[in-house]
């Protein structure tokens, strides 16, 4: 076993650790830890896609250099086409290259799309099951200064309820890439959810990722809770994790990165070890990623659970950490949302 995966604590005094099976970043929790956005892996997996693949395509909607499709742009002016500020125009433009054999990715503020354009993401791009792949970039309340016109806190919920749609996730840059890459290979519609503010590096290029698979990061031999984390909020989680362990209190953090299709089978099976739940989204609590395992488990084995994320709030205006601080959903929000569930 590599010790490094203990970050420094020993394993006489811990029964809780980093899962060594899915080689994670080993300095995860240094102070210095390494941090880059969630949307520039977007933007370097598109252009690897496009190398692969002659009929990727971008497509943007006046957001090229902050959803990272400059990258792609740059390799391949040929291939991209900048559509203005017009997100209705950028899903149905979309959808008829998709259906000349086309593979094409879109780009902008998840806000506009899907927020602006969600009924033509429906009907011509999803009803026609077109393999358009969506990147919804500045998610979630840590765009910061923007306000809350400008953070998509409603995305997940507009996007899992479409049929044939698939909605990712992922929770560092790395992780992003492999999502890309993957979406191109898919003959399905995809939403790849992307935040906007550098995000510590959590996984690694070994670690595996597949569309439809959740990963325990944080395992324990006795928990009493699983926590459920997607996005970026996954380092959260384990921070909260390592807290509640030094304070004598095991949980198990599950990485949920696919939203949809959901791992109902590793979701299930973290509800029987723990018998307790605690899901953490930069979200709404309401039809969200927690909606989802709820779902799922009311249907298949029903426990407590306690969901961590926004309560029919709009966004509001401050740094990032203020934000996450403010609606709870930082380490220490985690941490009480554990100790709601330990009493439930």
């Amino acid at each position: 076993m590599n010790c490094a995966l203990w970050a420094g604590r020993s394993q006489a005094n811990t029964s809780s650790m980093l899962n060594p099976e899915l080689k994670l970043n080993t300095k995860i929790f240094d102070k210095d830890v390494a941090q880059a956005p969630i949307r520039q892996g977007f933007g370097e997996g598109l252009v690897e896609a496009g190398e692969k693949n002659e009929q990727v395509v971008g497509v943007c909607a006046d957001l090229t250099e902050s959803t990272k499709m400059d990258l792609f742009a740059k390799k391949f002016p040929n291939r991209f086409i900048e559509m203005g500020v017009a997100e209705q125009n950028l899903a149905s433009v979309a959808s008829g290259l998709a259906a000349m054999g086309k593979i094409p990715f879109i780009s902008s503020y998840a806000m506009f799309s899907p927020g602006r354009n969600w009924e033509q993401i429906r009907t011509t791009i999803c009803y026609n099951n077109r393999p358009v792949k969506i990147a919804g970039s500045h998610a979630g309340v840590s765009v910061g200064p923007d306000g809350g016109t400008h953070q998509a806190i409603e995305d997940i919920a507009i996007t899992r309820v479409i049929p044939r749609m698939v909605v990712i996730s992922p929770c560092d840059s790395i992780e992003a890439k492999k999502a890309t890459l993957l979406s191109a290979e898919t003959d399905t519609p995809v939403y790849l959810r992307l935040a906007r503010e550098k995000t510590p590096i959590i996984t690694t290029l070994e670690t595996p990722f597949a569309i439809g698979k959740a990963m325990s990061v944080w395992t324990s031999s006795k928990p009493k809770v699983g926590i459920i984390a997607t996005g970026g909020l996954l380092y959260h989680a384990i921070m909260a994790a390592k807290e509640l362990e030094d304070e004598g209190t095991e949980v198990e953090v599950m990485n949920l990165s696919s939203i949809k299709p959901l791992d109902r089978e590793a979701i299930i099976a973290l509800a029987k070890k723990t018998g307790r739940l605690v899901t953490v989204e930069e979200h709404q609590v309401s039809g969200g990623m927690g909606g989802a395992v709820s779902e799922c488990l009311a249907e298949e084995y029903p426990v407590p659970i306690q969901f961590v994320g926004i309560r029919d709030e709009f966004g509001q205006t401050g740094t990032p950490a203020e934000l996450l601080r403010h609606f709870g959903l930082d380490k220490e929000g985690i941490k009480k949302g554990v100790k709601i569930a330990l009493a439930k």
